[in-house]
């Protein structure tokens, strides 16, 4: 799989979001944080945002449920414009169920697994995401380091992939993501790259995303 970029507005300038969603459309995705104050320790947005979001940009959008139970929301975040739902193992008591309701609705399902979050976790609900997303830091804020520890989990999840013939699933990265930490998580078998400092802090952010696909195709994607 071709790597993706996704940059993540969590760290752009709310007072300015529509030229900051705007001065990133080279990418591939544009990834959003939704954090409830419950399942992670900060709240970010809802759907009124995604939806005003929506209007500016036609990049896929990559909604990464961080929500304590998140079947409410499910309906309100697919009317506001997402594309694909991430929800974590962690957040939800029936994740099989969880995900169908995604997948009904008609957007591609994924799943995500917090750093301590065994591989595991997923395997019997691979057959029902597009996506696996790993955590390479503890969910909840921007600008967070690179957790190292990470990289063997890509690699299980990738394998556990390849063994059991699901597909095609895209295996997401998100957190402390760079042009140093890009090569590491490519080579580990990562498709999808979530940005958020290492591109909103730089003025030209499509030379930004360039110099992050330049540094994920270092070294290839397992096939």
């Amino acid at each position: 799989m071709e790597v993706k970029i996704a940059p993540s507005i969590l760290a752009a300038d709310f007072s300015r979001l529509k030229e900051e969603v705007e001065s990133v459309e080279t990418a591939d995705w544009l990834h959003l944080d939704i954090m409830d104050g419950q399942f992670v320790p900060n709240i970010s947005f809802g759907p009124d945002v995604v939806k005003a979001v929506r209007s500016h940009s036609s990049l896929l959008f990559d909604v990464h449920l961080m929500v304590h139970e998140p079947d409410p929301f499910l309906e309100s975040f697919k009317e506001a414009g997402a594309d694909r739902l991430t929800v974590h193992v962690e957040a939800c008591r029936h994740l099989h169920r969880t995900l169908s309701n995604i997948r009904e609705l008609g957007l591609r399902a994924g799943v995500a697994l917090n750093p301590a979050t065994p591989a595991s976790m997923v395997a019997p609900v691979l057959h029902l995401v597009d996506l696996v997303l790993v955590m390479t830091v503890n969910p909840g804020f921007g600008g967070q380091r690179f957790l190292p520890e990470t990289l063997g989990k890509l690699a299980e999840v990738r394998r556990m992939v390849e063994r059991m013939g699901v597909g095609p699933v895209e295996l997401e990265v998100d957190g402390g993501i760079d042009s140093s930490t890009a090569p590491l998580v490519v080579e580990a078998g990562a498709t999808a790259l979530v940005a958020g400092t290492s591109i909103f802090r730089e003025p030209d952010r499509s030379r930004a995303i360039a110099r992050l696909r330049e540094a994920a195709g270092a070294r290839p994607a397992p096939s």
